[in-house]
């Protein structure tokens, strides 16, 4: 039975209340093409559980799974080997079931380990304090741009070239509500990124610059000098890290000046599983801890001394702060990172530089052969485990035929950026600890044929 709390009165009167005519007025912003008709194809208006349960796997097997083809896609979503023991953790009772830990008395072992997250989180980004988790990636960056203007009291955010464009497009959405002026450009095939650039852009109106590290096309720089003259000009310096275990073998963002380290904390316990759930990691200098978004858990002692956990800060709406709140995120990735958590505990520091070390190997490896590829050239020749290079041909044309012949070659710069022509050769690919020389030889025979075929 449908539940229809609203009678058809209550819906007109509140329609009324917002300005709007009818229903429909709600969805303008849906595009006509992206509207359903009717019904969605395919599906019975009505079948037994037994059949839902055909068609669904019959729909389940059209999907690729990662594990099962030469693996190379990257660009801020990596497949990394998870230890059975993360899930077999994160699968206990109190785990599983516990909700937001209000009741401190009774949420002791999520809250530690809430605490051991954002001491985790702290440790890896260079950072005086990190918090309890955001929903993913993009949306942290979008919250630190904000929590910028906050502390500096300025609307113009200068973003990279080298960002994530699914990042900058989140960016882009919310400030149409903020109005932010929010600056950013496409990428160019060069091997360095474009900090000189921004660097001459910073001035008294500006509120923070935002960077990737390692960034879209896989390159790493220095940000100290991008610090120190957004230091100058009174502006922060927003890092953004997709792959975090690339922080295993490079200098963290807090150590080179950054004012602010968000990231996405997938590729550490969570796993691929088609685009979601994932983890947002937020961190930040000890002074912006009360703009900082969120919630963050602090250790305490109760009424025998003993060591305890609880909430310390929590500015969200849902509180007593209401509209003063630094944020109207309602809740954390907390079973996300809880697995995140296990992941780096399982591993430790010396693990962590383990697989970074293996991770980069595999990468060099792989650059290598493919630059020994007529009409293949490498874009940077600084890189962790992603690099970007040039196929003198359109990329999707060349994916789509690797594709058919079982291989998961990359991502192309054509479909992250489809309105700029001049990268449409570009192929991004991503290299970690689950490739094999097996699945290297493949990409570089199967790549060498799809040019040839192209070509011809």
């Amino acid at each position: 039975m449908r539940y229809l709390p609203l009678t058809e009165n209550d819906r007109t009167k509140m329609l009324a209340r917002v300005g709007a005519s009818s229903i429909n007025d709600l969805f303008v912003d849906v595009p006509d093409a992206a509207v359903l008709d009717g019904p969605i194809h395919d599906l019975p208006n009505h079948a037994s559980e037994l059949a839902v349960e055909r068609h669904m796997a019959k729909l389940a097997s059209e999907n690729s799974v990662a594990g099962n083809a030469p693996f190379f896609l990257g660009a801020g979503a990596y497949r990394h080997h998870v230890p059975a023991s993360v899930d077999h953790i994160i699968q206990r009772g109190e785990f599983l079931t516990a909700y937001t830990p209000y009741q401190p008395e009774i949420a002791q072992g999520t809250l530690q380990m809430l605490f051991e997250f954002q001491t985790q989180v702290a440790r890896l980004f260079g950072c005086d304090v990190a918090n309890a988790s955001m929903y993913d990636g993009s949306t942290a960056c979008w919250e630190a741009i904000v929590m910028a203007r906050r502390i500096t009291r300025r609307g113009k955010a200068l973003l990279s070239s080298g960002l994530h464009p699914h990042y900058v497009s989140v960016c882009q959405t919310m400030a149409r509500f903020t109005k932010d002026d929010l600056r950013v450009s496409h990428p160019d095939f060069s091997g360095a990124t474009d900090y000189d650039a921004l660097i001459d852009q910073i001035d008294s109106d500006t509120s923070c610059i935002v960077v990737q590290y390692p960034d879209i096309l896989g390159r790493i720089d220095d940000m100290t000098r991008l610090a120190e003259r957004a230091a100058e000009h009174k502006a922060l310096l927003i890092a953004v890290v997709t792959e975090p275990v690339a922080l295993g073998a490079i200098k963290s963002p807090g150590e080179m000046g950054a004012d602010i380290v968000v990231g996405e904390g997938q590729s550490i316990g969570v796993g691929l599983q088609f685009g979601g759930p994932y983890v947002g990691l937020f961190g930040c200098k000890q002074k912006y801890v009360r703009q900082m978004p969120g919630r963050l858990c602090g250790e305490t002692v109760d009424a025998d001394g003993e060591r305890g956990y609880v909430l310390t800060l929590s500015t969200r709406e849902q509180h007593i702060r209401r509209e003063k709140a630094t944020s109207n995120i309602c809740t954390n990735s907390g079973l996300c990172a809880l697995a995140f958590s296990v992941h780096m505990t399982l591993l430790g520091e010396a693990g962590l530089r383990r697989l970074a070390a293996v991770n980069h190997a595999m990468a060099v490896k792989t650059a290598e052969r493919l630059e020994q590829i007529d009409g293949v050239s490498l874009v940077n020749d600084r890189f962790f485990n992603e690099f970007t290079v040039h196929l003198g041909r359109d990329a999707r044309d060349i994916i789509r035929t690797l594709a058919d012949r079982g291989i998961l070659g990359g991502v192309s710069l054509g479909r992250l950026y489809p309105d700029a022509e001049e990268l449409a050769d570009g192929l991004v690919v991503a290299v970690t600890e689950t490739t094999t020389d097996e699945d290297i030889e493949a990409l570089a025979a199967g790549l060498e044929q799809a040019l040839k075929e192209i070509a011809a």
